[in-house]
């Protein structure tokens, strides 16, 4: 009985040697901890790019770990029940008065923070029509806005939240339920 020696199980001739691109476990050896260093690396050159965490617009205080801000203008227009209508037009803003007296004698200044880039925030201060307040501005409704209405003595505060791709948005008091 003759006895027959087994092949060998690639295909390639005896004696020849697959490059080492081609085989599976090089890919796997060293290919998964590369794809995964150079995705860190994204991610903190993105995250550099972004820039740090834009502050929010209150004056806050901090003590220890516990942080603080006045509610007293946000008390003051929620005993006043102060609520606006604004509406974003094209080339304008206009601001209606719904509710409580907002008092003729003061200005009003409307802020409009982006949520995420300081560097877009819009500080319009507001002219007295025969219907409201208005302001010359084109606004990119493209993205939400935080909306903060104040007179130009800070007495009260009233706020809203433009939402994207709208119009208008209802300012009220952010205490007292308004």
């Amino acid at each position: 009985m003759t006895m027959k020696s087994a092949a060998p199980a690639s295909d390639a001739p005896a004696g020849t040697a697959r490059p080492f691109w081609k085989e599976p476990m090089v890919w796997l050896v060293w290919g998964l901890p590369l794809a995964s260093v150079v995705a860190g690396i994204w991610l903190v050159v993105t995250a550099v790019r972004a820039g740090g965490a834009d502050p929010v617009i209150d004056d806050v205080q901090r003590v220890s770990q516990i942080q603080t801000t006045d509610l007293g203008p946000d008390e003051r227009a929620a005993q006043r029940q102060l609520s606006a209508i604004l509406q974003v037009r094209p080339d304008h803003v206009e601001l209606t008065a719904v509710t409580g007296e907002f008092g003729r004698e003061t200005g009003l200044v409307l802020v409009m923070t982006h949520p995420t880039e300081a560097a877009q925030d819009v500080r319009l201060p507001l002219a007295r029509t025969t219907t409201g307040w208005t302001a010359p501005a084109e606004i990119d409704t493209r993205h939400d806005w935080n909306l903060q209405l104040t007179p130009d003595n800070d007495q009260w505060r009233i706020r809203g939240r433009l939402q994207k791709d709208t119009q208008a948005s209802r300012l009220a008091p952010s205490l007292g339920g308004g």
